[in-house]
């Protein structure tokens, strides 16, 4: 009744993770988390039955040899067809990567079976036309970008952690706050870049969902989150020193620390709770990388934080301004440091640009839109290189790890000159 989807050991060319992608493997495991295949073949049967064209029987009048039983090959029902043609069924919807506005086929050979392949002599049906190349091919330059982003964005934070670890004299509460921020910047880096240098390139793997993949997903996002909320209290520290005439900074920082791995915590229990208990199977498939409607879980803290950010640097150019309005003798006991202010406008710059791709999410461009390949672009970008933005902002252009860098070349320089003796001439005169 059923033949099979194409060679078990052929390659499957056009596939989300391009050629060499065993097909009845993915067949199988589609079946897992994809539609009921007993009722796809059910259906087929009937609809094969109704019109005498059950594989095997032949239609009315038919004649042995005139064409190719009508048959069921696991994905799609195929008609009777008459000898030396091709019958024509829309894509599959349930194959990741397939557009069902395309057509796969079916060849009927001369002698009357169906086309079967060259490397297994078994019968093969043609889904290759399935898959948009030309689409597929953008979507490996969108993840390209995204690889590199991650990439580089990684190896600035770490070479940052490397420099503020190092230097000791930099140890303060302000740098301690940088230091939680890299290291979850580095974490997020680090998951996106296994998630697209594993995960997506398997489509096997995708299709199985299983729960170390979706477990990646969760910790993925709890790193995302982190990286928000440590950017809320890198402003809310700024906000305190600045605004608060006394502070104990030893005991601010260790509330922020709580609060910014912390409260990532609580939210992303609740996101994977609520997905995981009240999802439909359609949401939970693909190790979880669908869009749902429960991705606004994670979408509401990131504006919060954003907004609570904003308000605070606003509060803070205010007060710095008066600060630097003020009378002389005034400025000097009061003002804000040349570091506090470095400090201010990093944080300043970072972040609207570390919520762009959140602001942009209502206007995301429909599917097949002229500025769907532009939005891509610039999420791509915005996502993946902000690592290597933090590590500008707040490390390679900080001040005082440039001067330290200054003074410890000076060190190293002077350290490699030879010595020469030098000896102090003294003339005595008694005139």
């Amino acid at each position: 009744m059923s033949d099979q989807i194409g060679n078990p050991n052929a390659t499957f060319s056009g596939s989300g993770s391009g050629s060499g992608t065993n097909v009845a493997s993915i067949a199988e495991s589609v079946a897992e988390s994809g539609p009921d295949f007993d009722a796809l073949r059910a259906a087929c049967e009937t609809r094969l039955n109704a019109s005498g064209q059950l594989a095997g029987s032949g239609g009315p009048g038919a004649e042995a040899g005139t064409h190719c039983a009508g048959t069921f090959d696991g994905w799609l029902c195929w008609p009777d067809t008459a000898v030396g043609t091709s019958a024509y069924e829309l894509c599959p919807d349930f194959i990741t990567g397939f557009d069902p506005a395309r057509y796969a086929h079916k060849e009927c050979g001369l002698d009357g079976e169906w086309f079967k392949h060259p490397l297994t002599n078994k019968t093969w049906s043609n889904y290759t036309t399935c898959v948009n190349l030309e689409d597929l091919n953008w979507r490996h330059t969108v993840n390209l970008i995204s690889e590199v982003g991650y990439g580089t964005s990684l190896l600035a934070i770490l070479l940052s952690l490397a420099i503020l670890g190092y230097f000791k004299s930099l140890k303060c509460a302000r740098i301690t706050l940088h230091m939680n921020l890299f290291a979850s910047f580095a974490a997020n880096n680090s998951l996106w870049l296994v998630w697209y240098l594993l995960v997506m390139p398997n489509s096997e793997l995708l299709h199985q969902s299983p729960m170390r993949c979706v477990a990646l997903h969760i910790t993925l996002h709890y790193f995302l989150l982190s990286n928000y909320s440590w950017m809320l209290c890198e402003g809310f520290y700024l906000h305190t020193v600045l605004v608060a005439a006394f502070i104990s900074e030893k005991r601010l920082v260790k509330w922020l620390i709580a609060f910014g791995w912390g409260s990532p915590a609580i939210v992303i229990f609740v996101y994977s709770m609520a997905r995981g208990l009240g999802g439909t199977p359609e949401d939970n498939r693909h190790c979880w990388m669908n869009q749902t409607n429960y991705q606004n879980i994670l979408m509401v803290p990131v504006c919060i934080s954003m907004f609570l950010n904003l308000l605070f640097l606003c509060n803070i150019v205010r007060v710095v301004l008066l600060k630097l309005n003020a009378p002389a003798s005034i400025q000097g006991s009061c003002g804000p440091s040349r570091t506090v202010l470095q400090a201010f406008r990093a944080t300043l710059l970072l972040v609207p640009l570390l919520g762009l791709q959140y602001i942009l999410t209502p206007f995301r461009p429909a599917p097949k839109h002229p500025w769907e390949n532009t939005y891509e672009i610039i999420s791509a970008f915005t996502a993946s290189f902000q690592g290597l933005c933090v590590a500008i902002l707040f490390c390679f252009c900080n001040g005082e790890v440039i001067a330290q860098m200054k003074r410890k070349w000076r060190m190293m320089c002077f350290s490699n000159r030879p010595r020469t003796n030098s000896y102090t001439a003294t003339q005595v005169s008694f005139f």
